[in-house]
């Protein structure tokens, strides 16, 4: 495997693991829409943004040991299959993706070179 596509394994699970994160934190902007206070609002928007922390400590892990960071991805999308029965797959779908990105990573990272 050349260098360039050992870059592009590399990448792609991280870049597309942050624009995920990006696309779940616009779901807490509704907030400003409800006419709470200053402080209900910031309340309610550090409440609506706790998914995107998980989310962000998920890839920071998965950033340094891909392997754990897979179980983790794993993980979450099992949780939220769990938590919605199954009927919802617009969330666990992409990290299921997610954690077989990072497994590809960390297995295209043991080659030599």
């Amino acid at each position: 495997m050349n260098k360039n596509t050992k870059r592009w394994f590399y990448w792609l699970p991280r870049v597309l693991s942050i624009a995920f994160a990006l696309f779940i934190s616009i779901f807490a902007l509704d907030v400003f829409g409800e006419g709470y206070s200053f402080w209900e609002t910031l309340l309610a928007l550090f409440m609506h943004l706790i998914p995107t922390f998980i989310l962000v400590a998920v890839i920071a892990i998965a950033w340094r040991w891909e392997r754990v960071g897979a179980a983790l991805f794993l993980a979450l999308a099992l949780i939220y299959l769990s938590m919605t029965d199954g009927r919802m797959l617009t969330i666990p779908i992409p990290l299921i993706i997610f954690s077989l990105l990072f497994l590809v990573s960390w297995r295209v990272t043991l080659q030599p070179r």
